[in-house]
């Protein structure tokens, strides 16, 4: 065999020829364009080829001795052990559709090129031929979990339990782009992106989304969370708005009137959102209502039309709604018929969560009206005043609904409903609702209640003086009233056998040292917070299983400053850890004040 030949000048056009060259007379197999339309055979021969030739040009000699063509079936896997749920190794095809993914779930009907697949590979390719396409389907979620966030289930009880903070994503339309991957990155980014969405409450905002989900008919079925929020303004428009732009709006006693603001006059009704959702949204299963606040705010209407006769309406039924959410619930309820107007329309419902932007009398009176029918919820997460602030003495809205009834006794009506199973609460409450509590299921088998969750803004009681109604740390009268509800709700652990679950605290956001803010909490015979003598003998009585992990004897250092007001360690507030035990005798040391030292 004659050796290859040096490198060869340029040639006459200019161009420049090979440098280096290789005998033509060895047999090679010619390359195609692209390695991604060879199989394996090919493959191989063109491998065998290159190692067969003699490829250096500088010392001749004969070409390389051929060798055996590499067959696929030399190389034998191991045996995978007993134990491996798949005992047979698995046949990777390039397309994750027909690997891990079913072909219906990333088929888009729209896309005229999905309807064909494409044609397989067989088994073995190179690894040229993978792609991100060859990933499981678990590792395309883990992706797009961590840049997403990762999802919670909508039906479970045990996922969330605040839906009413679920935000949705704050950077979904840049992250839109990434549906342009693949087809499954498509499909997995939709079911994200309109999991949750908000819509305007007015009528051409839901004529829009409408039409919209009409026609993508393919995205209905993704939305799990639908928001809808009643504006209680719009931007007024003309030639006074205009005038207006660089003055500050006069307030007045009707609110922003003379500014370039209005109420809304497009807002839809109740009966039309629930219409929209019942007709568009099949598989949503969470619904938020925020009915806004501003001052004198109009209330949410109800019905399309008030034809003033007295005769019973009905509203368009949603069935597949399980959790509401009401935001701004004075522009929503204001009456007891406001609430069953809207359970009427949700028959499957089975959690409510309510909150209120700004504590009103009216929202405790109208609650106590709602508490007082029967309920066939599960969970009920009530928010009255969440504003989290102490305060001096009770405030006069409040000392209004005291003279009427006493609420934590309308509370007690509503958890004592035979279906609930998770009660929380915000607000204003005493040992009295506990009382009630344990007088209304004198049989334990009858409830089915298991947790119990109180945010203390103030105890009710009864005080001699009105600088005696305050709360916080340093104001011990309030501490020996929340001493007396802690030891009430011990009580009835007695006979609420199936609660699992306590937990009463106090939250002062002005507090000098949160950590020292009151709370107890029992959670698997586990107890932390507050204790005395008597609270850990009604705990030995109501749950003699139940203990203290330590029991502290003082909030750590402390000393007295110059102005006579008691320092606790910088330690201690340091360490929130310190704080799983809380004497509740040391509280009379911070009457005078505290600081930090």
């Amino acid at each position: 065999m004659d050796p290859p030949r040096g490198p060869t000048p340029p040639d006459e056009d200019g161009g420049c020829a090979d440098s280096l060259t290789i005998d033509t007379r060895i047999t090679r197999i010619e390359r195609t364009l692209s390695i991604h339309d060879e199989d394996d055979g090919h493959a191989a021969v063109e491998l065998t080829s290159i190692m067969t030739t003699a490829s250096n040009p500088v010392s001749p000699g004969p070409s390389s001795p051929p060798i055996d063509q590499v067959r696929m079936q030399d190389f034998i896997p191991p045996a995978r052990p007993s134990s491996t749920p798949f005992p047979q190794h698995e046949l990777r095809i390039a397309d994750l559709r027909y690997s891990s993914c079913p072909t219906a779930r990333f088929a888009d009907p729209e896309d005229p090129d999905s309807a064909e697949p494409p044609p397989s590979q067989p088994p073995g390719g190179t690894s040229a031929d993978m792609s991100i396409n060859d990933l499981p389907a678990e590792i395309h979620e883990c992706i797009l979990d961590h840049l997403f966030g990762f999802r919670v289930s909508a039906t479970s009880k045990s996922s969330i339990t605040r839906w009413g903070t679920a935000l949705r994503h704050p950077r979904r339309k840049e992250l839109s782009e990434l549906s342009l991957v693949s087809q499954a990155w498509r499909v997995m980014i939709q079911e994200r992106l309109y999991r949750h969405i908000k819509v305007k409450a007015s009528i051409e905002s839901l004529r829009d989304t409408f039409v919209y989900f009409t026609n993508r008919p393919r995205l209905r079925s993704y939305v799990k969370h639908i928001e809808i929020w009643f504006p209680v303004f719009q931007p007024k428009q003309g030639a006074l708005a205009l005038s207006r732009m660089n003055t500050l709006p006069a307030v007045t006693p009707d609110g922003l009137t003379t500014a370039a603001y209005i109420l809304p006059m497009d807002n839809c009704s109740l009966e039309e959102a629930f219409y929209f959702v019942a007709e568009s949204l099949p598989e949503a299963c969470i619904m938020t209502l925020e009915g806004g606040e501003r001052k004198k705010a109009p209330k949410v209407r109800h019905w399309i039309r008030n034809t003033g006769q007295q005769r019973r309406r009905a509203m368009p039924k949603v069935h597949s709604i399980r959790t509401l959410i009401c935001k701004g619930q004075w522009n929503l309820i204001r009456a007891e018929d406001d609430f069953a107007n809207i359970v009427s329309a949700l028959p499957s419902l089975q959690e409510w969560h309510g909150s209120y932007s700004k504590p009103k009398s009216k929202s405790y009176l109208t609650m106590a009206d709602v508490l007082a029918r029967p309920l066939s919820l599960t969970s009920l997460d009530l928010c009255i005043e969440g504003d989290y602030r102490r305060e001096v003495a009770f405030p006069q809205y409040f000392l209004k609904v005291s003279s009427r009834l006493h609420f934590c006794s309308r509370l007690a009506i509503g958890a004592a409903s035979p279906a609930l199973e998770h009660l929380s609460y915000t607000g204003r409450v005493c040992k009295q609702f506990f009382v009630e509590l344990m007088a209304r299921n004198a049989d334990s088998r009858q409830s089915r209640l298991k947790s119990i969750d109180l945010t203390v803004k103030n105890c009710c009681r009864k005080v001699a003086h009105w600088n005696e109604s305050g709360s916080g740390i340093t104001d011990m009268n309030f501490i020996d009233a929340f001493e007396e509800l802690v030891l009430a709700g011990i009580r009835s652990l007695g006979s609420l056998k199936s609660v699992e679950y306590l937990r009463i605290r106090y939250v002062d956001l002005d507090s000098p040292i949160p950590h020292l803010n009151p709370y107890f909490i029992i959670r698997a015979q586990r107890c932390a917070g507050v204790w005395s003598d008597a609270i850990l003998a009604e705990l030995g009585r109501a749950r003699p299983g139940a203990r203290f992990d330590e029991l502290a004897e003082t909030f750590g250092e402390m000393g007295y400053s110059k102005d006579g007001h008691v320092t606790v360690g910088a330690d201690f507030y340091r360490s929130p850890a310190n704080a799983r035990s809380l004497k509740l005798a040391n509280y009379a040391l911070l009457g005078g004040g505290v600081s930090i030292a």
